[in-house]
Order: C-alpha cells, then structure tokens, then sequence
C-alpha cells in the first residue's frame, strides 16, 4: 500500500479528481475542432499488422487523450496519488494503464506493456515525462520499439486558443471551441537487432522530429509560413475517425 492510498482524506480526493476530471474533460473535447495531416502514417502502421508506439511531449497531454480515445491504448502511469486519478480518468477514455514510472516500478511497467503490445495493443509516451526535463525524450519509448519491433509514431497537437499552465511542462489546455492541429510523423523503425550504441541517436532523431511535428502543427494553425514537404495529408474534422 503506497502513502496515498493510507490516506483516507487522499482516497476521497483522488475519487473526487477523477470524478470530476472525465465529465469535465469530455464535455470539452467535444466543443473542439480538429485540422490533422499524417494519420496516413498512423494507417500503415495498423495495415501492416503491427502496433504504434505513440510518442509526444507531455504538455499536450489533454488533447492527445481526447483524440486517440478508445483505442485500447497502453500507457505507463505513476503509482503515487497523481498517477491514480489520471489513471482512473484516461481509462474512463478507454486507455488501458502500465503502473510505474521512471523512479518507481519502471521495469515492471514496461515489462507489462511488451506483453501489452505482443498482445496486439498500441502503447503511448509522454516522451518527456513524468517529470521531465521538457522537450528531452526519455530512452523509453525507443527501448519499447526495439524489444517489440513496433514503429515509434510522433505526432503533436498545438490549440489555436488555449490556456497555459505554469507547470514544468507548460501544459495546453485548449480553450472551449478552439482549433486543434494534430501533426502526426513518420515512423521511426528501431529494428530488434539494434546494438545498444544506435538507441541514443535514435532518441536524438525522436526529438528532431517532435521539433519539426511542432512547426507543422504551429503553420497549420497560421501561425508559421508553410515549410516544403512531401507528407500527404489527411484533414479531418471532429475528435473520431
């Protein structure tokens, strides 16, 4: 039993949070409009019998959420009293949760989610979390395709109105019939027989590309000059497929 849960003051809260946190959550997805290219990429992934592992920065983690919603993903969350009600809310949303982080019960957590993605499930990072530092990606999610050889597919969401908070990762949170822009990447292939000294550079590759998903998403809102690119897209309009 963790600190939290001998708590029965933390019990209520962490019930409470999550009690309010889904309704509230979901009513405000469904007020939001949606502009996404790549998901082509996302396609051929599923066609090819394999598995994403999804990959974005932790301060979008509210519209990611709404999004990819019941889908049967996996992601890893903390057992301390934060990582429980995020836990209880996200799988309100269909997600299926890993517990443990990278202080605390990550090797059974990842242990768990090879035996998630085996079972035919995609897995989802927040590459930078739980704690950061922002915008660096953590060694997890290339780890996770080489022990599975399941693609890592980066994608971000950028809110064309939105509130920010001042926490570490600056969390978006869109505001109320505002426009997301979702820009999902090309796969990275981290192919099982990748020696140890290849993960680092592809880690580094991971946050390039993240660096540029941020600047598609950022001109697909208007707020940056069209780069060239040879992505096709897939506009799409509400948050389900």
């Amino acid at each position: 039993m963790t600190d939290w849960q001998s708590s029965p003051v933390k019990r209520m809260q962490v019930a409470a949070i999550a009690g309010l946190g889904y309704p509230l959550i979901n009513a405000l997805g469904h007020t939001l409009r949606w502009r996404v290219e790549g998901l082509h990429h996302l396609d051929a992934i599923l066609v090819s019998g394999r598995q994403p592992v999804m990959g974005f920065w932790h301060g979008r983690i509210l519209p990611a959420t709404f999004y990819f919603r019941r889908r049967g993903i996996v992601v890893i969350t903390s057992e301390n009293f934060d990582g429980e009600w995020i836990a209880r809310i996200i799988e309100h949303f269909g997600y299926g949760t890993a517990r443990g982080s990278t202080t605390r019960g990550a090797r059974k957590a990842m242990l768990q989610l090879v035996r998630d993605m085996e079972s035919g499930k995609p897995a989802g990072f927040t590459l930078d979390g739980p704690r950061g530092p922002a915008r660096v990606a953590q060694p997890g999610a290339i780890w996770l395709a080489r022990a599975t050889g399941n693609p890592v597919l980066p994608f971000h969401l950028e809110a064309s109105s939105h509130w920010t908070m001042r926490s570490w990762d600056r969390t978006q949170i869109p505001k109320p019939f505002s426009t997301v822009a979702l820009a999902v990447g090309e796969p990275l292939e981290v192919p099982r027989e990748t020696p140890d000294e290849q993960l680092e550079p592809a880690r580094q590759e991971l946050e390039r590309r993240l660096r540029e998903l941020e600047s598609r998403a950022l001109t697909m809102l208007g707020r940056l000059k069209p780069a060239p690119t040879t992505d096709n897209a897939d506009s799409v309009r509400g948050g389900r497929l």
